[in-house]
């Protein structure tokens, strides 16, 4: 199994960050790469077991199902059903846990799945850096810029 992990600091509570990414069907309002996503059959995008579908900026479609949601442990874990990719028994979580020194958050995305060989190097690269990395990098420039952040 291919394991990719990255992680982040946020210059903002991990209230008001949780709040900011919690929705699985939201990608596309803090992700840069997502234009679009819709949950299939009119669930809610917090409900356990709702699939996303969505668009990527470069036109690639996505279908996840969301696996587990805790609002105690403001994580989600979800896996991925359809994907250009080329990946097999994809399964993410995405975690975010207070810092006590200050107001920020730690931000954990992690992943593993099967690839053939010869493309793993590439696919932990472009997940890890393309997708986990970007998003976060996306959630701190947004919170730098003071978007609602929640005083401690």
């Amino acid at each position: 199994m291919a394991k990719v992990y990255v992680s982040s600091l946020i210059e903002a509570s991990v209230e008001d960050v949780w709040r900011h990414i919690r929705d699985f069907n939201g990608l596309p309002k803090w992700h840069p790469g997502i234009a679009e996503s819709s949950i299939e059959q009119q669930q809610a995008g917090d409900q356990v077991g709702c699939v996303r579908n969505f668009r990527l900026k470069d036109g690639g479609v996505i279908r996840e199902r969301l696996l587990a949601l805790s609002d105690v442990d403001r994580a989600c874990t979800y896996a991925i059903l359809e994907s250009p990719m080329g990946v097999e028994d994809y399964v993410a979580t995405l975690k975010l846990t207070h810092v006590t020194d200050g107001n920020h958050t730690f931000a954990e995305w992690s992943a593993e799945f099967r690839c053939p060989p010869e493309r793993e190097r590439a696919l932990i690269d472009t997940i890890g850096q393309g997708v986990f990395q970007s998003g976060f990098s996306a959630l701190k420039t947004h919170f730098r810029q003071g978007s609602a952040p929640t005083k401690r």
